[in-house]
Formats: structure tokens, C-alpha cells, sequence
């Protein structure tokens, strides 16, 4: 027979009412018997009825992800890194983490609306947004709790964590041009994307402040991949004269950028310059290490999780808007 909350009010000769309160954390508890009942439970092996909790409290202390699989599917460890820090922080608020996976489009919305007509989480993480986003319409017309890693036009107001895309590229444009580049490619992103918007403004900026015109050639877009960024780079390359930077709009983008200058004979970082965002682990270790725009991405989804769980509980937050400046770092990719 498992053991209850009376089991362990019987031991310690208190109310059960004392013992639920102390188990839930209650102040109304003094700390010394709080601690009697906590040691009480644990040697009796008691273990919370969570459903039961659950209902009294309307939530199923879950967290949703609905990851569409356009692109990179899980192939970026952009999403590794953000999933964990979700994931850690969720553990230690004591929230499960549901991820759902589905195409971008129509069976994308299915899963959302399957989850929030079922009331099976408290509420979601969103990820890749969109300059329009209809998940940010959606869950705000059914009144569901919801964080984003980035911004949308859609609800300037939504609750968000973003990074500076536009000032971190525009400051790895300088440093290119500090290296006496002039004829600098960008590889950007799906225009639906908000980070793409960002970025390519950066670049823009940065090549405006240097006094450099944009060459409508120099500018690209790919998916996110490195396989995509392969592809685009040898394009790029047959230009004649080809470009002496590439700018990746992200790091698995910059890594096929160098496997396509390399196939070419091209030194990188002493031919031509190439330059990643996101500072993945896998751009540390590559042949040339690769410079990057460096976001915290684990960082930002425990921060991510820490604001849903606090709009789900109803605590009061201090903010629902942070940008985070992301930090240039410079490898051997650009300066040999």
C-alpha cells in the first residue's frame, strides 16, 4: 500500500491539514515542523499524489514545444542547446516538458490546437519566430500562457527573450572591414523569419557605416543548414571577382561556407574571410575555428522557461521584454 499524507500525519501525531500545507511549502507552517514532516515523508517513502494536486490547481505542470521541422529539424544544435536549458529549468520548477514535432503549415497548427483543446500543458515555449507569427494570434485569442525566444511583429507586447541580431552582425561587419574586406556576401535566412530580418538589417548597417554599397549579388539566401550554405557559397564564389568575406546567417550556414572555399583550394582566414551567429560548440572545434556572433542560448531557454513558469503560477514579472547583446568572437575563420 503506498503511503499517504494521513500515514505520515498519524506518525507525527499532527493534523492532515498541517502536513498538506507543510508538504506544499506554505509559510503559514512554522519551518521546524515543516522540516519534521519533510524528513517523516521521505524515510516513510511518501511520494505526492501529482494528479490529484494537479487538478486542484487546474494546471497539468507541463510545458509544450512544437518545433516545426522546415530546415534544419534537429540537425542545428541551436535547438539542442536551447531544449536543454528549457528542459533543466522546467526540472528543477518541477514542470514536465511535452515536445510535439510537426511540418511547418496546416499539421503545425493541428498540434498546437490539439494540445491547447485538450488542456494537456499549462502553456508554450515558442522558438524560430516569424515577422507575422499566427501561434502568437492563436494562443492569445485562447488565452494560453506562452514565451518566445525572439520577437514578432504580430504582438509587439507578447512576453519574449531576444538577442540583438541587428548589432551583433553589424559589429562582425566591422571587424571584416577592419581586415580590409570590402567585398563582403551575406548568407541570409527564410524572409519569414524575424532573426533573418534582423541580421540582414545588420549587415546593411554595417556595410553602410563603412561607407561600402551593398552589391545585390553579395546577397543570398539559404535554410539554415550547412548543406544549403554549401550550395549557395559555390555560387557566390563563380563570381568574378568573388567575395573576400561570407557572412553566414548562422553557424551550420558558415560551416558549409568553408567546406565550399576549401573544395576550391581557398586558405580560410588568410584567403577569404567567413563568419558564423550562434556560437555553437561544433564552430570551436572546426578546421579553422570559426568566428562567430556568440548568443547564450542554453541560458536564454532556463530564462525562457523562468518567465512562463512565472506567468502560469500568476507571480508578478518584473519584465516581459528582454534583449540580450550577443558578444563577438573572433577565431582563426577571419584572422589566420
Amino acid at each position: 500500500m503506498p503511503v499517504t499524507i494521513r500515514d505520515v500525519a498519524r506518525r507525527l501525531n499532527l493534523s492532515v491539514t498541517t502536513v498538506s500545507r507543510a508538504l506544499a511549502g506554505y509559510d503559514d507552517v512554522a519551518e521546524t515542523t515543516r522540516q519534521r514532516v519533510i524528513t517523516a515523508a521521505r524515510e516513510m517513502g511518501y511520494m505526492p499524489q501529482y494528479a490529484a494536486r494537479q487538478l486542484r490547481r487546474q494546471r497539468t505542470e507541463t510545458i509544450g514545444i512544437v518545433f516545426p521541422t522546415m530546415g534544419t529539424r534537429f540537425s542545428d544544435p541551436f535547438f539542442g542547446e536551447f531544449m536543454a536549458g528549457v528542459g533543466d529549468e522546467a526540472s528543477r520548477r518541477n514542470y514536465d516538458l511535452l515536445v510535439s514535432v510537426a511540418p511547418a503549415g496546416k499539421s503545425e497548427q493541428d498540434n498546437y490546437q490539439r494540445l491547447v483543446n485538450s488542456r494537456r500543458v499549462d502553456g508554450f515555449v515558442l522558438a524560430r519566430m516569424r515577422i507575422e507569427d499566427w501561434r502568437i494570434r492563436y494562443l492569445l485569442h485562447e488565452e494560453i500562457p506562452f514565451v518566445s525566444f525572439g520577437r514578432s511583429e504580430t504582438d509587439e507586447k507578447a512576453p519574449h527573450i531576444g538577442v540583438d541580431g541587428c548589432a551583433g552582425i553589424c559589429e562582425l561587419v566591422r571587424h571584416l572591414v577592419s581586415l580590409g574586406n570590402r567585398r563582403i556576401a551575406f548568407i541570409g535566412a527564410p524572409p519569414v523569419l524575424t532573426l533573418s530580418r534582423d541580421r540582414e538589417e545588420g549587415y546593411r548597417k554595417g556595410m553602410r557605416e563603412a561607407g561600402i554599397d551593398v552589391d545585390p549579388d553579395l546577397m543570398s539566401v539559404s535554410d539554415l543548414t550547412s548543406a544549403g550554405g554549401y550550395e549557395t557559397a559555390k555560387k557566390l564564389l563563380d563570381y568574378d571577382p568573388p567575395p573576400t568575406a561570407i557572412i553566414g546567417v548562422n553557424d551550420l550556414t558558415a560551416l558549409g561556407v568553408i567546406r565550399a572555399a576549401q573544395e576550391r583550394g581557398l586558405s580560410v582566414g588568410e584567403d577569404i574571410a567567413i563568419a558564423g551567429f550562434d556560437g555553437i560548440e561544433t564552430g570551436k572545434h572546426w578546421h579553422p575555428p570559426l568566428t562567430t556572433v556568440y548568443q547564450p542560448v542554453y541560458e536564454i531557454g532556463r530564462r525562457v522557461c523562468d518567465m512562463l513558469v512565472a506567468i502560469i503560477e500568476g507571480k508578478e514579472t518584473i519584465q516581459i521584454e528582454t534583449l540580450i547583446q550577443p558578444k563577438l568572437i573572433i577565431r582563426q575563420s577571419t584572422v589566420p
